[in-house]
Order: C-alpha cells, then sequence, then structure tokens
C-alpha cells in the first residue's frame, strides 16, 4: 500500500518557525567570530551582529534620522557614518553611548529575527557581543559563552586592532564581567589555545541538531 502524506503549507510555517535561534557571545578576544565560522563550514547560518548594525546604521533610514537628530548632521558624510564622529562623542560618555544603542539595539534585533527565520537549517546562530546586555537574550532559545583568559584575549585583541594594552583595558572594563556572563549561557565553548576548537564545536552542533 502506497502511503501518501500531505504536508499543509501553515505545518511548513509551524517547522520553520520552530528553528532554533542560538546566541553565541563571549568578551572581548574571547574568539567568537572564529568559532562561528566554524559552525559555517558545518552548514550552520550566521548572522554577525555587528557587521549587520554597521550596515542598518547606513541604510535605515529611520534610523539615520534619529541619529542625526541627536548627533547632529555631521554623523553622515555623503550618506555613510561618520563613525569618528559618533566615536568622539561616546567614547568617554556612557548616557550617550547608552543612547546609541537604544536606537541601534532594537532595529538590529528586529532585523536579525526576520533573517534567521528566513534560514533553513537545524539552527541558527547569531554572533554578538551584547546579548545579555540588550534584549537580545529574550529572542533566542539558547547562548553559546566562548571563554578565554583576561590575559589571552587582551594579547589577542592588542595584535587583532594594533592598540595598546591600555586601550584594551578600557574596552573590557565596560563590558559585562565574563564570569557572570559565563553563568547565563546554556553551552561553554573554551578557546584558550590549549583545548581543541573543533572537536568542541564538533559536539555541541550534535547536540543542538538534536533538539
Amino acid at each position: 500500500m502506497l502511503l501518501c502524506v500531505v504536508v499543509s503549507p501553515w505545518f511548513k510555517k509551524t517547522l520553520i518557525l520552530k528553528m532554533l535561534k542560538i546566541g553565541i557571545t563571549g568578551g572581548i578576544g574571547s574568539g567568537k567570530t572564529t568559532i562561528a565560522r566554524i559552525f559555517e563550514v558545518l552548514g550552520i547560518p550566521v548572522y554577525y551582529a555587528d557587521d549587520a548594525a554597521k550596515n542598518i546604521m547606513n541604510e535605515n533610514v529611520e534610523l539615520k534620522a534619529q541619529l542625526i537628530a541627536h548627533f547632529g548632521e555631521e554623523t553622515y558624510i555623503n550618506g555613510q557614518l561618520n563613525r569618528q564622529h559618533i566615536s568622539s562623542i561616546i567614547f568617554n560618555d556612557p548616557e550617550k553611548l547608552a543612547l546609541v544603542n537604544s536606537l541601534v539595539h532594537p532595529v538590529t534585533i528586529a532585523h536579525a529575527d526576520n533573517w534567521m527565520r528566513q534560514q533553513k537549517a537545524p539552527y541558527t546562530l547569531k554572533e554578538a557581543a551584547l546579548i545579555f546586555e540588550t534584549e537580545a537574550w529574550k529572542h533566542l532559545d539558547y547562548v553559546i559563552g566562548v571563554q578565554a583568559p583576561p590575559e589571552l584575549r587582551l594579547q589577542r585583541t592588542m595584535l587583532r586592532d594594533n592598540i595598546t594594552k591600555e586601550a584594551v583595558e578600557k574596552r573590557m572594563e565596560r563590558q559585562m564581567n565574563e564570569d557572570e556572563k559565563m553563568k547565563r549561557c546554556d553551552f561553554i565553548i573554551v578557546n584558550d589555545d590549549e583545548q581543541l576548537l573543533i572537536p568542541q564545536v564538533l559536539e555541541l552542533d550534535k547536540k543542538l541538531r538534536l533538539f
């Protein structure tokens, strides 16, 4: 006997909506982007929040208008964000930094949600430095934390960005305490240049595909 199963469009939509949305985060220099690239090799779509936010700040008309209203016409040059101007304002002003984040993060979170829903994979990843510091964690099913010793993170960032130890330490001071961040994560990948990364990623990928 031939059994024919017809899947309704409604059921297909339900399956898509149930695809897991996973966050991956860690402090500066932890190596979360490197690990996200490994997941991509395994066929997992990754939303890179920082890159997306940069594009959104140049393309979202409403957001651009809000930023200009708060920070002046020089916020954009030839339609492109004047990062030097914004950085000079928010670097030592926590209130202005909070204002920029309050404008940019909700738009980026909504954009990420829409992008992740459109992917066809066992699950999707959102790579972002700020997940618990924003409302982003509420839109995710699980969060992966990337853990690395502070000194190693410092050295990596100095080398990557060609900046001083003091400059990196200032950035680290403005971030959530690493121990607290890791406590909030559902899974931990250790990136300490001693434990192998690929086996850790493969094991976690296997688990996530079974959820």
